[in-house]
């Protein structure tokens, strides 16, 4: 009963917008692989540098939602039953949810039933130094037995202990052997009690199962034999969906959330962690409540990972506002490294040059990879998800260091300029790292670092983003020519520093759009729909070969409200807000863009509603007999000035 109203409890980050209604109806199945240490390893011969994927490697399976939890004691190829079970997984990537299920399952009695008594120790709780047996700890995990806990132990019951967040417990592992305890009624110091149970001179037939994270496997190797290991890949795509489906209580918002989300290929990657699912859903249920449309969403990517961040950092311990500011120096310097070079993992000494090597911080950003058994090399690091080690690159373009930092990896030099002209002329692959240094300068992100996760942003760098933009298509336009924008990451550039001046301040030297055989997601959308409501001279619209998003036009929502209308449609009737009347386009050129009779509804609309429009061309439509009545109907509408029509 203690365990299940324990487990019950959502206490994973202690910001859970509501109280769900159930533990199960919230968890959502993780993507995970076991295997026993001698033949573990994951790519490169390290465990625990899976950088949040959710793809397993060769051998290594996805486990199913009602067996999750039963795959970790159950008996391998050769039918041996672990007795020793480690689950590893970087921060926000659901062990402790998954103890917890393992917990609820077993004191409702549905799974897990091998066992007579399950006692969790988080470690993270534990106070030292004191003095305790192993009966005393078991009489404080569950305070309310009604049997004697050393009578339990006593007799030939089957246990299993759960070690919580091993990484929490300081002491040194390195114990003679004499010191530890084989009674469990014997009272000794809290470390080697603890000792006792996990090198299981103490009750040798308990099983265990422990959290730890990647950075902390070296340490917990030294005091284990003969154990498994799972490492949490995260959510697979079919789980993302799920469980952005588990935890609105509303489906249809949960469509809109999961399609806003799906569109923005760097957010919908990230969630495969699943506290950044977590955050994305949390932040947009706040959106939903507010706006009840996610076209309006302000929300940029560079936000989404800030939030994360000042979640994951809530359990870090208190240092100090510069330990932390020279600590994200160096390891934004390691990730500016490693993205020039094409480098995801890093040697342990790389780490210890650059100062990295903080056992309070670094586990919250790079996870550590241990070399298989038997093999002589070092330890690898790797930042928890490639988008991560691209958020921080950025990072380090525009983090204040009082001119006292160097990398030791090259002197790498804060040059934005060489970023964004290597970006410009062949390094297409810097693309993610210069849109979050777009989403870092922005006002709103400068103060959100500084105020809640105390670190210092400079904006020195926002006027050389201003200029190259505004250079970057000058070269693309004929001499004589009207100047135009028809490049799509420039919208997305400014989406995601989402400041209105700084947008009309790039925008305002063109007049024309022009894009080109582009599939348009909904967050492709968004940043269009923001750009042209903040561009001010925009004179024509060409759209040659485009198409946008479907979307199943029964799933207007309810309870979260229709999208705006007055916008142009592509391959499925998708409504697209462009900008609030009036309408600044003077011409709409919609080419080969496979528009139908559907769409027609709405282009009428978009005539009746905008005076400003005098040119409209829908070139290669199948727009049928009934497509141009209800066109003509817009035509005759008294707020119509079209004045060419083709």
């Amino acid at each position: 009963e203690h365990m299940v109203q324990e487990s019950h409890q959502d206490r994973e980050l202690s910001t859970c917008p509501r109280e769900s209604p159930s533990f199960h109806s919230r968890f959502t199945a993780l993507s995970i692989t076991r295997e026993p240490w001698s033949k573990q390893g994951a790519k490169d011969g390290a465990v625990g540098t899976s950088q949040g994927r959710a793809s397993t490697g060769s051998g290594a399976a996805t486990t199913p939602t009602s067996s999750i939890t039963t795959a970790l004691f159950e008996p391998d190829r050769d039918g041996q039953t672990p007795q020793v079970v480690v689950l590893v997984g970087a921060p926000g990537m659901g062990k402790t949810m998954m103890v917890r299920k393992v917990m609820v399952e077993w004191g409702e009695g549905t799974l897990h039933t091998q066992f007579d008594f399950v006692f969790c120790i988080d470690c993270k709780a534990i106070v030292l130094p004191m003095e305790a047996s192993v009966a005393e700890l078991v009489s404080q995990c569950c305070p309310g037995l009604r049997v004697p806990a050393g009578k339990i132990l006593d007799g030939q019951k089957k246990i299993l202990f759960i070690f919580d967040g091993f990484e929490a417990l300081g002491f040194s592992l390195v114990r003679p052997e004499a010191e530890l305890s084989s009674d469990p009624r014997e009272v000794k110091p809290l470390e080697l009690t603890l000792m006792s149970l996990l090198k299981r001179t103490v009750l040798p037939e308990a099983s265990l199962l422990i959290t730890v994270r990647p950075a902390a496997l070296g340490r917990l190797r030294q005091c284990l034999k003969g154990e498994y290991y799972v490492e949490i890949l995260g959510f697979s795509a079919a789980r993302r969906k799920e469980y952005f489906h588990r935890y609105f209580e509303n489906s249809n918002k949960a469509d809109v959330a999961f399609r806003f989300v799906r569109g923005n290929e760097i957010l919908y990657s990230l969630c495969v962690i699943p506290v950044m699912s977590w955050t994305t859903c949390t932040v947009l249920e706040q959106e939903l409540c507010g706006k009840k449309n996610l076209l309006d969403s302000s929300k940029t990517t560079t936000g989404m990972i800030m939030f994360y961040l000042s979640q994951i950092l809530k359990h870090r311990d208190r240092d100090s506002h510069r330990v932390l500011q020279q600590f994200l120096l160096q390891l934004c310097s390691l990730a500016a490294e490693g993205i020039w070079k094409h480098k995801v993992l890093f040697e342990k000494k790389e780490i210890k040059d650059c100062g990295l090597d903080q056992p309070s911080l670094l586990p919250f950003f790079l996870n550590e990879g241990i070399p298989r058994e038997g093999e002589d090399h070092e330890s690898v690091y790797a930042f928890t998800h490639l988008h991560l080690q691209e958020f921080f690159a950025a990072m380090f373009y525009v983090l204040e260091d009082d001119g006292e930092m160097a990398s030791s990896l090259g002197k790498l030099e804060k040059d934005v300029n060489k970023l964004l002209e290597s970006y410009n002329k062949s390094r297409k692959d810097l693309n993610v790292t210069v849109r979050f240094l777009f989403g870092l300068v922005s006002q709103q992100s400068i103060e959100y670092m500084d105020k809640t996760i105390g670190c210092r942003i400079s904006a020195q760098a926002r006027e050389k983003l201003l200029e190259w933009l505004q250079g970057r298509h000058r070269g693309l336009s004929l001499p004589g020519q009207a100047l135009k924008v028809s490049e799509m990451d420039t919208f997305h550039f400014l989406f995601e520093m989402n400041e209105k001046s700084f947008a009309q301040s790039v925008l305002n030297r063109f007049t024309d759009l022009e894009l080109q055989d582009t599939k348009l997601t909904l967050y492709d959308q968004m940043a269009l729909s923001f750009c042209i409501q903040h561009w001010a001279g925009l004179g024509c619209v060409t759209l040659q070969g485009c198409s946008f998003q479907w979307r199943d036009p029964e799933a207007e929502l309810d309870a979260v409200g229709a999208v705006p209308r007055a916008g142009w449609t592509g391959e499925q009737p998708e409504q697209v807000r462009c900008a609030e009347p009036p309408f600044p386009v003077l011409s709409c050129r919609l080419q080969w863009c496979q528009l139908s009779e559907s769409c027609c509804a709405e282009l009428a609309a978009l005539l009746a509603e905008q005076p400003g429009l005098a040119r409209l061309e829908l070139a290669d439509s199948s727009l049928g007999d009934s497509g141009v009545r209800l066109l003509c109907e817009g035509l005759r509408a008294p707020g119509c000035c079209l004045r060419v029509l083709r």
